[in-house]
């Protein structure tokens, strides 16, 4: 199912939340909504469920107009980042809630319970409660209960924050499998760059209401809109116009500019621009260098781990992977 958004704006206590955001996520896509906390991505999440009606601006669900149709008849399922499972509830009775709820029945409701079970590897849990689950087992059972119902859209907010670093990399893994399995629509809302960078189909990076910038994962990290996504996804080095290394780097006047870490390159020459090693940090697969230019200006490279690197170097960036913006 095709979801687009025209134009949507919603206010609240006099302050704009989300301010004229426009896109489409297209049938089968894995859409994410990527930004800071605060920036609006959240309230445009509930205004797609029903939960909060736009002040301005148009929802549809593919031609159907859906502004004003309640939550209950939008045909979503929503994954939430506290898991919302009822814990005097099985995982059997969790996942089958919602086809209760739809009268289904009981030969059909076994059969599509057991299956989403098996699709997240409940199966042999299916007689426990939430308690006796842990963290990324309860985050399952909810993946499952959404995916049971065959929901139209499928709606992500914030599922894998609540769980430590290890256990969002398993979940992403769960996550991709089960969008290779069921090919939902889908629309992710978070403010973990790695999830968005990992999982989405296309990305559409938001600020202070507003969409920044959408596109798929490689062009929004390589081709960056500006200077806000560029420092937002993935790191990089970031300087004003005024900068010394401007006339280094041959950046036209007045252009903001910034490259990423990995895009330095140590020189072997005497080309380049001349900067103090001030500390090498082993991080297993780079050594993260912290250069000190003669402009008193700190720019991050990332270099091979069994590089032996000190004192005083020499770097370069090539032209085409330095990121230029309007200062403005």
């Amino acid at each position: 199912m095709k979801v687009t958004l025209q134009n949507i704006t919603k206010t609240f206590d006099q302050n704009v939340i989300v301010d004229g955001v426009s896109f489409t996520i297209e049938d089968d896509e894995m859409f994410f909504l990527l930004g800071p906390s605060g920036c609006g991505k959240t309230t445009i999440l509930r205004m797609i469920a029903g939960f909060y009606p736009p002040d301005a601006g148009d929802i549809f669900f593919g031609n159907r107009r859906m502004n004003d149709v309640p939550p209950n008849q939008r045909n979503t399922a929503l994954v939430f980042q506290n898991y919302a499972i009822w814990p005097h509830l099985t995982v059997f009775e969790n996942v089958a809630y919602g086809l209760r709820v739809r009268r289904v029945g009981a030969p059909e409701l076994r059969k599509r319970v057991d299956e989403a079970l098996a699709q997240v590897r409940l199966t042999e849990l299916a007689n426990r409660k939430p308690t006796q689950l842990s963290g990324g087992q309860q985050q399952r059972v909810a993946l499952a209960r959404a995916i049971v119902v065959k929901p139209d859209l499928l709606l992500f907010d914030e599922p894998l924050s609540n769980l430590d670093a290890k256990l969002r990399i398993e979940m992403r893994g769960e996550i991709q499998k089960l969008r290779t399995a069921n090919r939902h629509t889908s629309l992710y809302v978070t403010h973990d760059q790695e999830e968005a960078l990992s999982l989405a189909s296309r990305i559409a990076v938001m600020n202070a209401g507003k969409i920044q910038q959408v596109g798929t994962p490689q062009e929004i990290y390589d081709q960056p809109a500006n200077a806000f996504v560029a420092s937002f996804i993935g790191e990089i080095n970031l300087f004003q116009p005024t900068s010394p290394l401007a006339k280094a780097l041959k950046i036209p006047p007045g252009k903001q500019f910034g490259f990423r870490p990995e895009r330095v390159e140590i020189s072997t020459s005497k080309e380049g621009v001349p900067a103090v090693v001030e500390s090498a940090t082993y991080l297993g697969s780079k050594l993260v260098l912290q250069l000190l230019t003669e402009g008193d200006e700190m720019v991050k490279a990332w270099a091979d781990p069994g590089t032996g690197i000190g004192g005083r170097i020499r770097f370069t960036v090539a032209p085409e992977h330095i990121h230029q913006f309007d200062a403005q």
